[in-house]
């Protein structure tokens, strides 16, 4: 199963859109073994004190696939999540600062929580979904794809131009261009979909 993640994928305004779609996709990769599910708390990583959160939809991919056509792209969709994309921000800057690459500062251990999954019948339409981030109570990103640089589709086509997207494989889709800011250990995170609160954790 591969994570992939794609960066810098959202504007504050529809007016933005032309200016952003540049057809350069920001393109990442982490371990499963980052992964927590089922709302387990994530233990807080000692590799960083500077952690980074950024709340994004996640696509479950359902079939294998490669060149996969704009047309046929949502059709590889089986499910949504909602899940939180770490980053160790000091990590990172250490890393580019060689003009190294983002493994290490993505890919630690409790980099990606992770909803349960909703089966993508229940979403009509991809470009109208909303979701949410509350930490201790308190909403720190508000998200609507509508807003998304990239869609699902151009995403999907875009991945398995240059690898096979293969059944099981999850795509993080990112986060709202505002909000994002970092977590202290203790944080209680709350992550909706239209909604209905499917994430919820504690940093321990």
């Amino acid at each position: 199963m591969k994570i992939i993640g794609i960066g810098k994928n959202y504007i504050n305004d529809i007016s933005e859109l032309s200016a952003a779609k540049t057809g350069s996709q920001t393109i990442f990769t982490k371990p499963e073994s980052s992964l927590v599910t089922d709302n387990k708390d994530v233990v807080f990583p000692k590799v960083t004190d500077q952690l980074a959160y950024e709340v994004e939809l996640v696509a479950k991919i359902g079939k294998q696939g490669k060149d996969i056509t704009l047309e046929d792209a949502n059709s590889y969709i089986s499910a949504i999540a909602v899940g939180i994309d770490y980053t160790a921000t000091d990590v990172l800057a250490a890393s580019r600062a060689n003009k190294g690459p983002w493994a290490l500062a993505k890919g630690f251990d409790g980099a990606s929580p992770m909803s349960n999954f909703k089966p993508v019948s229940d979403f009509p339409d991809l470009a109208a979904i909303n979701f949410d981030l509350k930490i201790n109570g308190e909403q720190k990103q508000v998200g609507h794809t509508s807003l998304m640089i990239y869609s699902f589709a151009e995403i999907i086509a875009y991945v398995s131009s240059f690898m096979t997207l293969e059944k099981g494989d999850l795509i993080f889709t990112g986060t709202p261009a505002t909000g994002k800011g970092l977590n202290v250990k203790g944080d209680h995170l709350q992550a909706s979909i239209e909604g209905e609160l499917l994430l919820d954790f504690k940093l321990v």
